[in-house]
């Protein structure tokens, strides 16, 4: 059984903040897999679902992020489980925007919500970084993260929310490098073979259209083509050669 925690502040007034991001993906993976609707729990919203079979928990704190581990550490004791099965999903100054990273343990780097949850439980916990990029002075994160997401975000973070979705289920069986591949998968899609410098290069049209290429030269230049004398056999003999 895994608990999965999204950090964020409860309320409308702050659901498209960048500091909500955790609660957005949770959102994501509560819609995409038919988790139960959300109750208020542990001080804080819940669901219920499985993903792949195992059982999980997610969690929306709405103690505001500076309590956020009152819930979690609630919730983490009420079903005995340990630091290493508690997932927390929240917003990372340090990472560009759409960048995800996946990590156990460490400092709080000033996270006031990883503050609290290590106040409650300790650091040994997996945390999914979710990149937000930085406002560039340390004035400014305050009004940053408290701030909504911009217009021009919406494509970077829809794909990163379908790709953290998409790749729940391997976070749930204990596997961050398949969920790290299903991420990149949205957020970093494989070019197509046809841009591919080291592909092979496009034939020429008069090789893809059967015509010879003395036959194309004519028709470029408008010149007549001599009466064709040869048999079928030396035709077929010839498109072969």
């Amino acid at each position: 059984m895994k608990l999965f925690a999204g950090l964020g502040n409860p309320g409308a007034k702050y659901a498209r903040n960048r500091h909500n991001i955790g609660f957005m993906a949770l959102d994501r993976i509560a819609e995409d897999h038919g988790f139960g609707p959300w109750k208020a729990k542990f001080r804080g919203l819940a669901s219920e679902g499985r993903l792949n079979g195992e059982k999980v928990i997610l969690l929306k704190p709405q103690t505001f992020m500076n309590r956020s581990g009152e819930s979690v550490g609630e919730a983490m004791r009420f079903f005995k489980l340990a630091p290493p099965d508690v997932v927390v999903f929240h917003d990372e100054l340090d990472l560009a925007p759409g960048k995800v990273r996946v990590k156990t343990g460490g400092g709080h780097a000033g996270h006031n919500g990883l503050r609290s949850i290590h106040a409650h439980i300790g650091p040994d916990y997996v945390r999914v970084r979710l990149g937000i990029g930085h406002p560039g002075r340390k004035e400014l994160v305050t009004g940053y993260v408290l701030g909504d997401f911009a217009k021009a975000d919406g494509d970077w973070l829809e794909n990163l929310l379908r790709g953290v979705s998409d790749g729940a289920a391997c976070l749930a069986a204990g596997d961050p490098s398949r969920f790290m591949n299903a991420v990149a998968l949205r957020t970093s899609p494989p070019r197509s073979s046809g841009g591919d410098k080291g592909g092979p290069a496009p034939r020429k049209a008069a090789e893809t259209s059967g015509v010879s290429p003395e036959e194309g030269k004519r028709r470029q230049t408008g010149e007549t083509a001599a009466p064709d004398t040869r048999t079928p056999l030396q035709k077929l003999m010839d498109r072969f050669r």
